[in-house]
C-alpha cells in the first residue's frame, strides 16, 4: 500500500483510518516506509519532498486517510520582555537559517546550547520544553491545497551572501 498524496489539514474532515506520529525531520520526506499507530504499514511515495504539518492527511491508493501528528520534541521556548525584543531575536535566528515556530508571545526552536546562550545574551528567557515542533514554512512556500501535492514545499533561494557564517 502506498501513500500517494497529501490533503492539507483544512481540506479534509471525518475519521482517518489511522494516524502516524512523526518528528519534524520525518515530516519532510518524499519516499519512506512507514507504520501507522494501529499497525498499518505503507510506503510514503510522493512526487517530491513535502513538508507535512500536524493535522494533514496522507492519502492511500485506496482512498483511506492517515492523519499526520507532530511528535513531541526537545525544544527551546524563547520569551522576551516586549515585541521589539522578540522581533530582534527572530531576526537573529532567521539570519542563521534556523527553523523557528512563531507563537503569539514566544519563539520555539530545537534545543541548541549555542542558540540558547545567544538568546539569553540578548535578554531573552529560555525554557527547555518538550512539545510538537511546527516551524514556519518559509517565504517561498506555496499555499496549501487538497490536490496530489502539498503546498508547504521548500524552495531554496541563495542570494550570494553568507549571512555572517
Amino acid at each position: 500500500m502506498r501513500a500517494i498524496a497529501v490533503k492539507a489539514a483544512t481540506a479534509w474532515s471525518g475519521n482517518a483510518a489511522d494516524s502516524i506520529v512523526l518528528d519534524y525531520d520525518d515530516r519532510h520526506r518524499r519516499r519512506m516506509a512507514m507504520t501507522a499507530t494501529k499497525g498499518l504499514a505503507f510506503l510514503l511515495d510522493l512526487p517530491g519532498v513535502m513538508s507535512l504539518r500536524s493535522g494533514d492527511a496522507l492519502v492511500l491508493e485506496d482512498g483511506r486517510l492517515i492523519e499526520v501528528i507532530a511528535a513531541p520534541e526537545q525544544l527551546l521556548e524563547i520569551r522576551c520582555a516586549d515585541p521589539l525584543q522578540l522581533t530582534r531575536l527572530a531576526w537573529h535566528l532567521g539570519n542563521r537559517h534556523v527553523p523557528v515556530q512563531v507563537l503569539p508571545r514566544s519563539l520555539r526552536i530545537r534545543r541548541d546550547h549555542v542558540l540558547a546562550e545567544m538568546a539569553e545574551q540578548l535578554g531573552a528567557r529560555v525554557l527547555e520544553i518538550e512539545a510538537p515542533f511546527d516551524p514556519e514554512g518559509g517565504a517561498y512556500a506555496a499555499p496549501a491545497d487538497d490536490h496530489h501535492h502539498h503546498g508547504h514545499e521548500h524552495h531554496h533561494h541563495h542570494d550570494g551572501h553568507d549571512h555572517g557564517r
